[in-house]
């Protein structure tokens, strides 16, 4: 989490979650009246052992016993049914909050631009919508019922008590105050070691997945003893730290423990001597005896859970920071009313797309940059052009086709759409009119069959062997044990990166794009595959818009304009003959691609 001071919320952040909390109150209200209920079970059960000590043990007789055993198995079947739907009740709010939550956080993502995602990372995201949002439904449910169940029974004790005997009542409730300013004490300082050891074995974590996933790193630079040492000083540090915990831990039991015990202390002392002076029954004293052993404990819940529950404000605050975060790029309410938003579009209202795209006095730079990387930019690509962004690695080539995509906006001048400003229709509408084939490649678990829907989820049999055909991944695909249904792994991880890649290609290009971005897409695979690749882009980008992003040069002197880009601006346009001609950087980064691949070819 970034360190920018959050405002804190008050009563946990119960008023800010209350349109999440608000479904389920019936069952909530429902839950609380059950713990009190239990609540007041488990404080009479004392009174049962005085009337049996009074009327069975003191008077020796066992009439009225049969009643009594009746009436006392009553009360504990009444309890252990309580006991069962509570439990019930709780599970059932906790697993609808953790789903509504992580169902808003995870949808609200989806609207955010890339720009969140390149100032967050994957972890941080992670614990917003898994961690945080957990927490939350276990303070929505068990740590309220917690603070009921503990807050109710003590009420109960402390009134039954003074109904018993109120002098005798004082020397057990003098004592609650001091417990309760124990636990306070030592729940502070646990809260502090505790959060130490999360953030070790956070630290620990990540060497560990560093240890295994750098394996091969390692082991060709031959630091295992380096990693080894580290991950030992992290390790020795967690152990010193839990240990310190536990120490804290066992002081603040045995504090509690001595509180439950002076309790007894006094209740024997004036307890004894007042049964002895006749002033009350040996069953009013077991019960208060029952109650002192047992006051304590509530009191130590009570504190802890409302630590609990602050600590958990944090992870309100930092939910509520997700949910609320505006896009940097969104649709206007007029726009969302017409055609929809991501997750209810009216298609009804979508126009077809044609493919003419311009930038109109584009000036743009990064929301968290500095510079500008367009400044009063102008182009114009009409339908069925192709444009090929070239440059160094880190150059800035994704800049132009992520404000074609509305991945940013500009922070000022327009992108036209057939003539058309895109912030003027959805962004769902444009994203479902664009085939994009990244140079990494992603494919989702699941089968080749799954991957490929992606692109058109009403694709019929035909049409995926077409798009698999148009792209040279056919006779991949056949090959495979199952086929269509074989499945490919977490991330594509049972094929080749050429094989993942034809696959992504085939999945841009089946839903029929009429606007085409290649970003890349040759620059991880085989010779081979790469001119499988190169085959089919001739083939799918005629009478489409095309964006290629080139790696090799080689592959783009056919392109209707290049644009070349260099430090995040662009400094040349135009064809492949036109920048030979007038040997600029176009020209000196042309030959020297060229005289290292007749180099590396001479070498093989």
């Amino acid at each position: 989490m970034k360190n920018e001071q959050l405002k804190k919320l008050p009563f946990f952040g119960i008023p800010k979650l209350y349109p999440f909390i608000k479904p389920y109150l019936p069952k909530i209200v429902f839950m609380v009246s059950l713990g009190v209920l239990s609540s007041l079970i488990d404080s009479i059960y004392p009174i049962f052992n005085r009337y049996a000590l009074d009327n069975f043990v003191g008077k020796k007789t066992l009439e009225g016993l049969g009643s009594f055993v009746v009436f006392y198995l009553v009360i504990l079947v009444l309890q252990v049914i309580d006991n069962y739907i509570s439990t019930y009740v709780c599970g059932q709010v906790e697993m609808s909050m953790d789903r509504d939550l992580r169902n808003a956080s995870f949808n609200h993502l989806q609207e955010l631009s890339f720009a969140y995602f390149n100032q967050n990372n994957v972890g941080y995201i992670h614990a917003r919508v898994m961690s945080d949002t957990g927490k939350i439904g276990v303070m929505v449910s068990w740590r309220m019922m917690d603070i009921i169940w503990n807050g109710s029974y003590i009420v109960c004790v402390l009134i039954m008590m003074i109904f018993l005997n109120v002098k005798l009542a004082l020397y057990v409730i003098i004592l609650v105050p001091v417990a309760a300013l124990f636990s306070m004490y030592f729940q502070k300082k646990l809260i502090v070691f505790n959060r130490k050891i999360r953030e070790i074995n956070s630290t620990i974590t990540s060497n560990f997945n560093e240890g295994i996933t750098g394996a091969k790193a390692i082991k060709t630079l031959v630091v295992e003893d380096k990693i080894q040492n580290d991950f030992e000083k992290d390790t020795g540090n967690m152990y010193r730290t839990s240990v310190h915990t536990a120490h804290f831990s066992a002081l603040f039991t045995s504090s509690i423990t001595l509180m439950s015990s002076l309790a007894l202390s006094l209740v024997l002392w004036r307890g004894g001597i007042a049964t002895m002076e006749g002033v009350i029954q040996i069953g009013t004293l077991s019960v208060f005896l029952s109650y002192a052993l047992g006051l304590m404990e509530p009191v130590q819940n009570v504190i802890v859970t409302i630590s609990e529950l602050i600590s958990v404000q944090v992870n309100v605050e930092r939910f509520f920071k997700l949910i609320e975060t505006e896009s940097d790029v969104s649709d206007r309410p007029d726009v969302i009313e017409k055609y929809g938003d991501t997750f209810n579009p009216k298609k009804e209202n979508w126009e077809d797309l044609y493919g003419d795209v311009e930038f109109e006095d584009v000036t743009f730079k990064y929301p968290d940059g500095d510079e500008y990387v367009l400044e009063h930019f102008n182009l114009k690509v009409p339908q069925g052009t192709n444009v090929a962004i070239v440059g160094e690695t880190g150059a800035g080539k994704s800049t132009l086709v992520n404000l074609v995509c509305r991945f940013f906006k500009p922070t000022s001048g327009r992108v036209l759409i057939d003539g058309k400003d895109a912030a003027d229709r959805s962004q769902l509408w444009l994203h479902s009119n664009i085939g994009y084939v990244l140079q990494t490649p992603h494919l989702f678990s699941g089968t080749v069959r799954d991957n490929l829907k992606y692109g058109k989820p009403d694709a019929t049999e035909d049409e995926i062997w077409e798009a698999l055909r148009l792209v040279s991944a056919e006779t991949i695909v056949k090959r495979m044990e199952k086929g269509l249904d074989s499945d490919v792994g977490e991330d594509g991880g049972m094929l080749s990166t050429g094989e993942k890649q034809l696959l992504s290609f085939a999945r841009a290009i089946l839903s029929d794009p009429k606007i085409l971005i290649l970003d890349e897409a040759t620059a991880s695979i085989d010779t081979v595959t790469e001119k499988a690749i190169q085959d089919a882009i001739v083939t799918v980008t005629k009478g489409r818009t095309s964006f290629v992003i080139a790696h090799r040069l080689s592959t783009i002197v056919d392109a209707d304009i290049i644009l070349v880009v260099q430090d995040g601006k662009i400094i040349e346009r135009g064809t492949h003959k036109e920048l030979m001609r007038i040997k600029g950087f176009y020209h000196e980064l042309f030959t020297r691609q060229f005289a290292d691949e007749a180099f590396n070819q001479t070498a093989g």
